[in-house]
């Protein structure tokens, strides 16, 4: 046998027993960590990251293999050059993996599901925001080490960086987008304007935060659709968020009545529809003239609510029964337009032709 060919049966006996071993300890790994997963998160951690722990075990294995290549220099050098740029992306992956190891542990710890859940939602919110931006990094971070990693990559890049600068200045314009909000992510995950499943009106529409991603929000709206809004936009524009604090609020309610209209017996049946409804809880029911105009009064009504699902189905139901309660008991006294016809008594014009 030549010394090439005994070299080549060692470099394939070397890669050989090391993919066996890689994949050997992961199936038995895997195994032993879905028994202890369910009564572990540390376990179930571990168990997320074995698909990247299998490449990289491999990966460290053939690097004994390359070493004992019978070829030339350049071979060697471009087989080395290849395994760097695979373990960079394993360990890209490998942090992928962690980041969402740590996201469904997170999750599985304040899984936001009680009523009062404005702590959880809080960390929740952090938690998205922070490893979206993570992983975007991950990726900007990977990325540029495997490239680096290129001579012509390399060669470029220092030539762009002795240039004059106006390079930099035209790629720091090209990713401002990314970079602003990435850093809205990160404002928003410390300060937290808005949270998770926070109510808020954006825009004009009402709806509910669904997503927090590195870059974008999404806003479930109340007729289904979503409203993708990026991050920035949250920073240099206000907006309403409902559940800031509390997720109480009052509801108000207008209605037009004639001057004629007694206002007490309109509070007690405004007494008695809150009373009866499921969604009023209990704090605020009042009735108040607010405007007098030349043709009809406005009422303006409250009623609280313990958030604004229960506050909008409680003003519709308070609006429905008190124009139904006129209609029954008043009906003279809903709004109507007056108006007064005379003769003229001015005298008429003699014809002059």
């Amino acid at each position: 046998m030549s010394l090439h060919g005994s070299g080549y049966a060692t470099v394939v006996v070397i890669l050989a027993a090391t993919l066996v071993a890689a994949f050997t300890i992961n199936r038995l790994f895997s195994w032993l960590l879905r028994r202890v997963a369910a009564r572990s998160p540390g376990a179930a951690f571990t168990l997320g990251l074995m698909p990247a722990l299998e490449p990289l075990l491999f990966l460290v294995g053939s690097a004994l293999a390359i070493e004992r290549v019978p070829q030339s220099a350049q071979v060697l050098d471009m087989l080395r050059h290849v395994w760097l740029v695979l373990l960079i992306v394993d360990l890209a992956w490998l942090a992928w993996r962690a980041l969402g190891g740590i996201e469904d542990i997170v999750r599985m710890r304040y899984p936001a599901t009680a009523p009062d859940n404005l702590n959880d939602r809080r960390v929740l919110t952090q938690m998205r925001v922070l490893i979206g931006s993570a992983r975007v990094l991950v990726i900007l971070v990977g990325g540029g080490i495997a490239l680096m990693s290129f001579p012509m990559v390399r060669a470029f890049g220092a030539s762009l960086l002795a240039s004059a600068g106006i390079a930099g200045i035209v790629v720091g314009f090209a990713a401002r987008p990314v970079l602003s909000n990435l850093l809205a992510g990160l404002q928003l995950a410390l300060t937290q304007p808005l949270r998770l499943d926070d109510v808020v009106i954006v825009q004009g529409h009402w709806g509910r935060i669904e997503e927090i991603r590195g870059t974008y929000v999404v806003v479930r709206i109340w007729n289904e659709r979503r409203l993708i809004v990026p991050l920035q936009w949250f920073i240099e524009n206000p907006f309403e968020n409902w559940t800031r604090s509390s997720a109480e609020l009052i509801e108000v309610v207008h209605l037009w009545v004639d001057y004629r209209t007694p206002l007490q017996p309109l509070r007690d049946e405004l007494q008695r529809v809150c009373g009866a409804s499921p969604d009023w809880d209990g704090r605020v029911a009042g009735l108040q003239v607010t405007e007098a105009s030349a043709q009809a009064l406005q009422l303006r009504v409250l009623a609280s609510a313990a958030d604004s699902s229960r506050g909008w189905n409680l003003s519709c139901a308070v609006r429905e029964a008190l124009v139904d309660f006129m209609q029954r008991n008043y009906p003279e006294c809903l709004p109507r337009w007056r108006g007064e016809f005379t003769a003229s008594t001015a005298a008429p014009r003699e014809d002059r032709g």
